[in-house]
């Protein structure tokens, strides 16, 4: 038996199987996807040292293929 929380709404589970749960260690897969939203709008980080970025890296692809002369639709 696994016995569980939901890491995004805590939410106990009790489950005989991982494969029980598909989304685990998710309750559901709405929270499963509220987590990675959270990754990709860095509200979940890593912690660590800041990296500096040179000018290219800060202005992005969309900027630096304009930069070339082209751009993303092309």
């Amino acid at each position: 038996m696994i016995k569980g929380r939901c890491p995004t709404c805590s939410k106990a589970f009790e489950i005989d199987r991982i494969d029980d749960l598909p989304s685990f260690p998710f309750c559901s897969d709405r929270c499963r996807l509220v987590d990675l939203g959270r990754w990709i709008d860095e509200a979940h980080v890593i912690p660590g040292p800041p990296v500096e970025l040179d000018e290219e890296d800060a202005e992005g692809p969309a900027r630096r293929s304009e930069m070339n002369g082209r751009h993303q639709d092309d």
